[in-house]
């Protein structure tokens, strides 16, 4: 499955490529992050596998939020 999602609360552009890097070490994931459009690319198994996405994302960059 794939899905585009908006985020917000990301404070840079280092942030952005240290998160899609943990992202896409998530068995099952590929996502494509672009900070400049706060957007990710998200390609994924199921839909538990979106769940995981978000609870990794508040991990790494708790300010921000994803908007499914």
């Amino acid at each position: 499955m794939e899905k585009i999602v908006k985020f917000k609360g990301l404070c840079c552009a280092a942030c952005a490529n240290k998160l899609e890097k943990k992202l896409n070490k998530i068995k099952g994931v590929k996502v494509e992050l672009s900070f400049v459009a706060s957007k990710m690319l998200i390609e994924y198994e199921n839909e538990e596998l979106l769940n995981e996405i978000v609870k990794v994302a508040k991990e790494v960059e708790p300010e921000m939020e994803i908007l499914l």
